[in-house]
């Protein structure tokens, strides 16, 4: 008796992006708003890390709320509507709690009725790894349509007395819709981890995020654009191909450390660099596409722009690949 075989699911040769939406806290907080809590200045903030100012939720202002309100500007931009979608990956690591998760809770919001739904944590590099699992599910059959959002609420999880580390994160949520495509519009992936690095960023006291800031940025300038350089050639070009640099917004000097080196190894002069951080904060997984939706709107970047997109941070994970804006 011959043994019963499986059918395989498969879905189409490519993907690409739709559309994209971002979120804020509604609170602008500025470094001398910081400065009249603990021993620090708009000087002295702007020298190390770039930031200007950064947005914070309201206290009644939930990381689901604002993964709700980007997610839904993400289907409006590519002309859809909830029931289109049949997946939502929620990249975040700063829910209130381990369940439920935030993705059914967004979906169902959003009013995409039984949707495949689940949260992935890869803190800073949580959105570039979920674009690439919503791209491999679509190309394998196991998804149609898939909403990708970084959401992050780091107000509850931030020492505010933590001179070195409150004056980085922010709240914030991005999100992208993936879809298949005849051209390829998302290229290959190149990621990994230095779990033997795992002690660089951690919880504090199991309630605070703290990084070893100077080791952090060692590795960040020395390591992150070898990865990006990889994805770019997995994809099949050449760095002078690339139109726009979306990094991680960890640390302005670190974005343009990468910057500096990928250019030393052939990008163009007038590489596109999102600088999003400046005003925004580090949203970890949250900020590369809450900077896309931004340059967008300003008009940095326009539609089939090539664009090279470096998530890295916790774990330490990192992940890079170029993909077309739509």
């Amino acid at each position: 008796m011959s043994r019963p075989r499986l059918r395989q699911n498969s879905g189409p040769a490519a993907t690409r992006l739709l559309g994209f939406g971002s979120a804020q806290g509604n609170r602008v907080v500025t470094n001398d708003d910081l400065a009249q809590r603990v021993d620090t200045s708009d000087e002295w903030i702007r020298q190390r890390v770039g930031i200007v100012e950064r947005r914070l939720a309201d206290p009644d202002q939930s990381l689901v709320d604002m993964a709700v309100e980007a997610g839904s500007k993400a289907l409006a931009n590519a002309g859809l509507t909830p029931a289109d979608v049949d997946t939502v990956i929620v990249a975040t690591c700063t829910m209130p709690g381990q369940i439920p998760n935030a993705a059914a809770q967004t979906a169902d919001r959003i009013g995409v009725k039984a949707a495949a739904a689940f949260d992935l944590n890869a803190a800073c590099a949580g959105f570039s790894y979920a674009l690439t699992v919503a791209s491999e599910l679509i190309r394998g059959g196991s998804a149609g349509r898939v909403l990708v959002i970084g959401a992050e609420r780091f107000t509850d999880w931030i020492d505010w007395d933590d001179r070195a580390n409150c004056i980085i994160f922010a709240d914030g949520a991005g999100a992208a819709v993936v879809g298949p495509a005849d051209e390829p519009g998302i290229g290959p992936v190149a990621w990994g981890s230095a779990g033997d690095q795992v002690d660089l960023i951690y919880l504090r006291d199991g309630r605070y995020v703290y990084q070893e800031g100077r080791t952090v940025f060692r590795w960040a300038t020395t390591q992150i654009a070898p990865v990006a350089e990889q994805a770019v050639e997995l994809a099949g070009l050449e760095l002078s191909d690339i139109d726009v640099l979306v990094p991680h917004q960890a640390n302005l000097r670190i974005v343009e450390a990468i910057a500096k080196r990928l250019r030393a190894r052939g990008a163009r002069e007038d590489l596109v660099v999102a600088n999003d951080i400046v005003h925004s904060g580090n949203t970890s997984s949250g900020s590369i596409p809450l900077a896309l939706d931004h340059m967008i709107a300003e008009g940095r970047v326009s539609s089939g722009d090539v664009m090279l997109l470096v998530g890295f941070g916790a774990g330490l994970s990192y992940s890079a690949q170029v993909v077309i804006c739509p």
